[in-house]
């Protein structure tokens, strides 16, 4: 006997809707899975990829600091010899004592003793240099004014009698014992090279610059004759109340000199000689610690 098919089941629509497969459903999941995977992924690679898995090892102990080399002394040719006992070094509000001591009654007369210090570390360096400001000049200013004479040619020239002006402070300054003021100096000394500092003179020693100011007032020329000199051109509708500080040597090799190498020409020949004179003294008696080379 040949056996009946199975009876065919028959399914209404609304039952063939509920029995097929929710594939709306099932993508949303499927695709929340798989992009959550591609985070993961992709934190773990980037992660890899900025901070590498490093094997375990013996912890050692971090290398200590290496200090940076230290700045270079500069080099110091001319050293000050450390002040005498018992005197030691003076500070800086007893200069102007110290000074007069020295110096005797003409100390105000000749030297400006309010913030010596200052102007005479300010000046001394000026005076090398193309410019010396005497606002800043640790002396008095000298009585009178800058003369000159004409000539019959119409040129004027340096008067031979304003070396007259100069006469009083030469003779101040020629007659102080050397080893006395070099004995202040020294004790003076540590609050100068303080102020040197603080004016920004860099690493250079201060007793060096001194040294080397002192040789080129030294090599100062000494014209054979009285210069001639001219106004410095002023332009402007206001004239100079004050044309006698106007004027420049007219000889360009003379107004190319530093500041005080154009002092020693102006104040006259009688005058710069026992000045360069002293100079060699205390130049002497500055020099005498320097190492033998």
């Amino acid at each position: 006997m040949t056996p009946s098919p199975p009876p065919e089941i028959r399914l209404d629509p609304e039952e063939r809707r509920q029995a097929r497969p929710p594939r709306k459903r099932v993508l949303p999941i499927v695709a929340g899975v798989l992009l959550g995977l591609g985070v993961i992924a992709g934190w773990l690679w980037w992660s890899q990829r900025v901070e590498p898995v490093v094997a375990t090892a013996p912890q050692r102990p971090a290398p200590a600091p290496v200090a940076p080399p230290a700045a270079p002394t500069p080099s110091v040719l001319h050293p000050v010899p450390a002040p005498e006992e018992p005197a030691g070094p003076l500070q800086a509000q007893d200069i102007p004592a110290a000074l007069a001591h020295l110096f005797g009654p003409q100390a105000s007369e000749f030297l400006e003793l309010e913030d010596f210090p200052r102007r005479f570390v300010a000046t001394l360096d000026n005076l090398g240099r193309a410019h010396a400001p005497p606002s800043a000049w640790p002396l008095q200013p000298m009585g009178g004014r800058f003369t000159v004479e004409t000539r019959a040619d119409g040129t004027e020239v340096i008067s031979a009698a304003n070396a007259k002006r100069y006469a009083r402070f030469v003779a101040f300054a020629t007659a102080v014992d050397t080893d006395s003021a070099v004995r202040l100096y020294t004790r003076m000394y540590p609050v100068l090279e303080g102020v040197w500092r603080q004016l920004g003179m860099g690493d250079r020693y201060l007793n060096d610059r001194v040294v080397a100011v002192i040789d080129q007032l030294l090599a100062t020329p000494e014209p054979g004759a009285a210069p001639e000199v001219r106004l410095t051109e002023v332009k402007g509708p206001i004239p100079s109340t004050r044309p006698w500080v106007r004027y420049e040597f007219a000889d360009p090799q003379l107004e190319a000199l530093s500041a005080g190498q154009k002092v020693l020409v102006r104040v006259g020949p009688e005058n710069a000689r026992p000045l360069k004179q002293k100079l060699r003294a205390l130049r002497q008696q500055l020099v005498q610690a320097a190492p033998a080379r």
